[in-house]
């Protein structure tokens, strides 16, 4: 396999050559929170095995791609762009097809089928359990404010308690440390005069 710096610039490049400036959210930063993310999640999960962890990382950078080509069904497009870039990063079939399983399990509704997939997908949904959950929050209404110019400040309002009354999370660690600040971002959210 291909030194894991490479890989990360070399995909962290094509983000920013390829990545339309109004994905304010799914952008080259949530790319590398999550990356920061899955490597500290894995530490709390002991995550011990090496491969495993750079096929984490390398899900992680590649889980969002699909953005460069399509915003519905980016998780599909975001596993054909791994496949494609498979020989250099220098994958075997059976790593590609876990790394590919990693990346479907970012789609919403999550569904994780073991560890690994748990990790991404909490990975990828942190902030909703941190005290960033306004900031981030802001740059996804304006993203989606851009592809839907319907989307009031109101509606995007019932949009988050639906979305975080209906999410949960996977791995013990998030599940201990994430969910009770989860919640209180969820009650502050329930609190908005509308």
């Amino acid at each position: 396999m291909r030194d894991f710096i490479e890989i990360k610039n070399s995909l962290l490049k094509l983000l920013e050559e390829k990545l339309p400036a109004y994905f304010y959210y799914h952008s080259l930063d949530h790319t590398k929170y999550v990356l920061q993310k899955v490597q500290e999640i894995a530490k709390h999960e002991l995550i011990r095995d090496d491969h495993q962890l750079i096929l984490l990382k390398i899900a992680a950078l590649y889980h969002d791609v699909g953005y460069i080509v399509s915003y519905i069904n980016h998780e599909e497009e975001s596993c054909k762009i791994l496949q494609e870039h498979q020989d250099f990063i220098g994958l075997g079939n059976d790593d590609l097809d876990v790394i590919k399983r990693m990346i479907m399990a970012t789609k919403i509704p999550q569904n994780p089928k073991n560890n690994l997939e748990c990790i991404l997908a909490d990975a990828d949904l942190e902030y909703l359990g941190t005290n960033h959950f306004k900031r981030i929050g802001d740059l996804l209404f304006k993203e989606l404010k851009h592809l839907d110019i319907s989307l009031t400040p109101q509606k995007w309002v019932r949009v988050q308690i639906d979305f975080l009354e209906n999410h949960r999370y996977y791995t013990a660690y998030c599940l201990k440390e994430k969910t009770p600040i989860k919640q209180n971002n969820l009650n502050e959210l329930k609190g908005i005069k509308l």
